[in-house]
């Protein structure tokens, strides 16, 4: 490694692991994560429409990532072990980081295409969608996302990527470009354009909180896994990490910049969805109110109950 690297690794607080390559770090996007599943868990279940059920198996699976590169990578390797795991647990968090990132991409594509049937094909997917058949697309993708997630059990660390790539790594680190991003980027750019036409030509003003939040997610995806494949197929073919520090760098900065693809649309939820929001902070609500219930004498408790304050005339309580 080159002193820079250190530097710049001490300053932002960023330690390496070896978990597939990433750059794992103390994460706050995890409590915004857990936020939005359980605000989606009460739209879906409310309104059971399945923009919702997409949105929220991709928030869980963006909780997975999180959870097996940031605690299972940094915080038990790192932290609490302070030593080197055994390379058969890496190579296990391997599985299940990718088999989460194609979960994340692939639902997003689920989300895409019944955008695009809703808005070009409404007939057809007022008859078709359902519930069940939602739950049913969904978990056959994560299905498929952990069997192909299983080859990456042999997915070669670059961080100490010190011979030139073998055909099994060649494969793997194209594989792995091709099924998160160029295929669903291809998938992306086809369906949103038709979406966006068929807004234009039926002439309608405004675009649809849904099908905002699809343009947005698709778009936020886009920017911000560019530079970790980018980097990464320059790192295969051009000069490998370990012998040129500013390849590091590089790949470190991609990797936090596409990890928080996994925590940023939470704020883009929040600033296009009234409904969302209002969610949001009823769950925050119903979270706190048992601890100011708890602080309050018992006869005061018994009145907070009876009788919610704030309330309009009519609404649900």
């Amino acid at each position: 490694g080159h002193p820079a690297v250190y530097t710049y690794l001490c300053v932002t607080g960023v330690q390496p692991v070896a978990c597939s390559g990433w750059t794992g770090h103390s994460w706050p996007g995890l409590p915004y994560g857990l936020l939005t599943a359980v605000a989606l868990a009460r739209l879906a279940t409310r309104t059971r429409k399945p923009s919702y059920y997409y949105l929220l198996a991709l928030t869980a699976s963006d909780i997975i990532t999180q959870v097996v590169i940031v605690f299972a990578g940094f915080l038990l390797q790192g932290a609490v072990l302070a030593r080197q795991v055994p390379q058969a647990v890496v190579r296990t968090a391997n599985i299940l980081e990718f088999a989460a990132n194609h979960a994340s991409v692939w639902i997003a594509i689920l989300l895409t295409v019944d955008r695009y049937s809703a808005l070009c094909h409404p007939l057809h997917h007022r008859a078709a969608s359902s519930p069940g058949r939602t739950r049913r697309a969904i978990a056959a993708v994560l299905s498929a996302a952990l069997l192909t997630g299983i080859p990456f059990y042999w997915w070669l660390d670059v961080w100490r990527d010190a011979d030139p790539p073998s055909t099994m790594d060649e494969v793997l680190k194209w594989a792995h470009c091709l099924t998160v991003y160029f295929i669903p980027c291809g998938v992306f750019l086809v369906t949103n354009s038709a979406i966006i036409h068929r807004l234009r030509r039926t002439g309608q003003p405004r675009v649809g909180k849904s099908t905002a939040i699809l343009l947005g997610v698709t778009t936020l995806f886009t920017l911000l896994w560019a530079p970790r494949v980018s980097v990464m197929l320059y790192h295969m073919y051009v000069a490998p990490v370990h012998r040129d520090w500013r390849v590091h760098l590089a790949l470190d900065v991609a990797n936090m910049v596409a990890m928080l693809n996994t925590a940023v649309n939470f704020g883009l939820y929040c600033f296009v969805s009234k409904t969302f929001r209002a969610t949001v902070r009823q769950v925050i609500h119903d979270a706190y109110l048992p601890c100011t219930l708890a602080s309050q004498p018992k006869g005061m408790a018994v009145k907070l109950v009876m009788e919610p304050s704030g309330l309009p005339k009519g609404a649900e309580v």
